[in-house]
């Protein structure tokens, strides 16, 4: 015992020198943040975002050599999607990859490991499509919807003395979405050297409206003979709300047959699906036989004829 006390001695010595040394007589310079070292406005990105930017700079000159890309600028725009387009194409080939991965964990060890694959990976860009069709089709409905009581905010802000462009203006600050943006757009293009006819006329045919083509009209006729433009606007804004309460009539009137027509389209597919789980001995025949595969696929041409065939029937046309 007696023997360590001078070994812990020493090194208390020790420490206590090296305490000495490097917090008293030279201690260390003081740290800076690294936030105060940076360059003002310097932003700091990481190895993902570098390489993500360069993925979608490849897209970009990839996209920007074709006339008519898969997803454009415009479609986009049209779904009310604040994407642009190489980003969106890098979203949904990340989700064709992740399907295909998926299609494998199915597949793995069966014959139809590949066919699997390639038709969840072809899910992405068909349901990227899908999904910007719905969307933009009820950014349009909603565009229709609130398009009388648009015009009737925009009689008012005529009747109370605004100048016409000045009135757009106050009906896309006061209105919500999606006539806000379209009638911002309008005052921007408009600012930036654009006719205000030509403004409103192609904001008609973006959002596929036969209403707004009448104001546009009445607005370009009024802006050459001149006239009391709040009455006209008023006037299109009761017979667009009379239009719109028929609409309404008629798509109470159609949902029945809507309805029946997805039961009659998922009921088949949900019964395959739900026997091939339970019970795939049923269909042990189908697939291994080149009458069954035959069959597979005159069913599906035929649910495919039957399904656009329904889809035509009950769309009624306004």
């Amino acid at each position: 015992m007696s023997a360590i006390i001078p070994y812990a001695g020493l090194a208390l010595g020790l420490i206590a020198l090296l305490v000495l040394v490097f917090l008293v007589i030279a201690p260390p310079a003081p740290r800076v943040p690294i936030e105060r070292r940076r360059a003002p406005g310097a932003v700091q990105t990481s190895t993902l975002t570098r390489v993500t930017d360069r993925t979608v700079d490849m897209i970009d000159g990839v996209i920007s050599k074709r006339s008519n890309p898969l997803f454009g600028g415009a479609e986009l725009e049209q779904a009310g999607i604040r994407m642009s387009p190489p980003s969106f194409v890098l979203m949904v080939v990340c989700a064709a990859i992740v399907l295909a991965a998926f299609g494998l964990l199915i597949g793995n060890g069966t014959p139809w490991v590949i066919p699997l694959m390639v038709t969840f990976a072809a899910l992405s860009p068909i349901g990227a499509k899908l999904v910007l069709g719905v969307r933009a089709g009820k950014r349009r409905a909603a565009f229709a919807e609130q398009l009388d009581d648009a015009l009737t905010l925009l009689a008012g802000s005529l009747r109370a003395g605004h100048s016409l462009l000045r009135a757009i203006d106050a009906v896309s600050q006061e209105t919500d979405s999606p006539i806000a943006e379209e009638f911002a757009r309008v005052v921007n293009e408009t600012r930036i050297g654009r006719d205000l006819g030509d403004a409103l006329m192609n904001t008609a045919l973006r959002m596929k409206s036969d209403d707004f083509q009448w104001v546009a009209q009445a607005i370009a006729i009024n802006r050459e003979v001149g006239g009391n433009l709040s009455e006209v606007l008023n006037q299109v804004a009761f017979t667009i709300r009379e239009r719109n309460q028929i609409r309404r009539q008629v798509k109470a009137l159609a949902a029945e047959g809507k309805m029946s027509a997805w039961v009659l389209l998922l009921l088949p597919v949900g019964v395959f699906a739900f026997l091939l789980l339970v019970r795939p001995e049923y269909f042990a025949g189908v697939f291994t036989s080149i009458w069954g595969i035959f069959a597979l696929v005159v069913a599906v041409v035929l649910l495919i004829v039957g399904s656009i065939w329904m889809m035509a029937v009950v769309k009624v046309k306004f």
